[in-house]
């Protein structure tokens, strides 16, 4: 069996599952968001339910809309906090306790390879970077899980893409993830799971298999993995005191198909509106003006992706006409952003840096776009309306490219800038 029919026969008792089968498994890990949170306890309490069946086994994080923009949003996040009272979850992460639910989940030690882990929120396959099962599941589905401990799944067809050669000083993992989807199209791994290997994802940072990782779904995948390795391994240990038993894919283990990639002569790459998968090179794009720059979210707001904007920043301004948000993905990165003086470097270049959050990301506040303006952004996703205006337009690029296009005021390959 592959890794991902490997979990989900652990997961659900079972000696050997193949794809098309339908399996009830067993949950080892729950999540749900401050935006998700509150459908989950309506449906919840529509059905009945009195009592989790493991508040062990559940984390609450505030991200999407802290400090609370509304009193909508602030009634929302009090209900969340008594609930997790009255069912004694104490890995709730308040405002100022943790950041975004894609960073705090993993750093706090709740992901772990070999695991069955599902999110109220799509981006959940995120944690597929350090060797599990994770997927996203609807709010009323989490009532479920949060009810039973269980759910069903069919079991996913899986696609191997096998990755060699050594990324350029600015090409990254958000490139390689474009690249792919851009090949698979938005809708060409639906409901199939992917499974990254090669040298390159062994050579690979833990960032960058998150981000890699975090935006599957947006070829339609039911869930990534990378296989765990040392790596993986010791990032783990150091943030969980529970056991885990990693696994891997079987010598022989079946595949719906192998995709070979050689990233040796890859350039930054942009996903251009309305589409993911509408990707083409940076350095095609620099007629496009813009007007806001987002460096953050749950794709591109870890340390790796923090520092390489700051290199590109350092010593130089933003556009006058541009302006630039910068989220830390947690409290944790924020901290470390400080000791290292990254926040100096951003403000001084005219950056606004903003507290851990979803925030820009989503439209859900701070940095809305109005009508017909332009954002580059490290995000995941920019379809209409995707930041604010349905008139407005998202270009999805790494950080380095987002940090050199608000320098120069249009989208700009981040080596045009080395140049000058």
């Amino acid at each position: 069996m592959n890794i991902f029919e490997k979990i989900l026969a652990r997961a659900s008792g079972k000696r050997e599952v193949t794809p098309g089968d339908i399996v009830e498994a067993n949950i080892d890990m729950a999540m749900i968001h401050d935006l998700t949170g509150p459908l989950t306890l309506d449906s919840f309490k529509k059905i009945g339910a009195s009592k989790v069946w493991d508040p062990n086994r559940i984390v609450i994080i505030f991200d999407h809309l802290i400090p609370a923009s509304t009193i909508r949003a602030a009634t929302h996040q009090k209900n969340l906090r008594e609930f997790a009272r009255e069912q004694g979850i104490r890995s709730l992460y308040d405002i100022g306790q943790g950041g975004v639910c894609h960073q705090v989940f993993h750093e706090r030690g709740y992901a772990r390879p070999g695991e069955l882990i599902v999110g109220a929120d799509s981006h959940t396959c995120t944690y597929g970077a350090l060797g599990a099962f994770a997927t996203g599941i609807g709010s009323t589905e989490m009532a479920a899980v949060f009810t039973t401990g269980k759910m069903w799944f069919k079991v996913p067809k899986v696609i191997k893409i096998c990755v060699r050669g050594k990324l350029r000083k600015y090409t990254t993992p958000k490139d390689l993830i474009l690249k792919i989807i851009g090949d698979l199209g938005e809708g060409g791994a639906i409901y199939k799971g992917l499974e990254f290997t090669g040298q390159t994802f062994k050579e690979m940072s833990i960032d960058g298999r998150l981000t890699v990782c975090n935006m599957v779904v947006e070829a339609g995948a039911k869930a990534g993995i990378v296989p765990p390795d040392n790596k993986t391994i010791t990032y783990v240990r150091a943030r969980t005191r529970g056991t885990f038993k990693p696994v891997l894919s079987d010598e022989g283990a079946r595949y719906e198909n192998v995709l070979e990639y050689d990233v040796t002569g890859f350039q930054p790459l942009v996903a251009c509106p309305p589409t993911v998968d509408n990707v083409r090179p940076a350095s095609e794009l620099q007629n496009v003006s813009i007007d806001q720059v987002f460096i953050g979210s749950c794709t591109n707001g870890r340390m790796e992706d923090l520092r390489l904007a700051a290199s590109i920043l350092k010593g130089r301004r933003i556009n006058e006409g541009v302006r630039m948000i910068i989220s830390p993905a947690s409290q944790e990165i924020y901290k470390e952003c400080l000791r290292e003086g990254l926040l100096r470097i951003f403000t001084e270049a005219g950056a606004v840096v903003t507290n851990a959050t979803c925030g820009p990301c989503l439209g859900g506040h701070m940095g809305l776009l109005a009508p017909g303006e332009v954002c580059i952004s490290t995000s995941n996703r920019n379809f209409v309306g995707r930041m604010g205006s349905p008139q407005s337009k998202v270009y999805l690029a790494n950080p380095a490219t987002a940090a050199a296009s608000g320098v120069t005021g249009h989208i700009t390959d981040p080596n045009e800038l080395r140049r000058r």
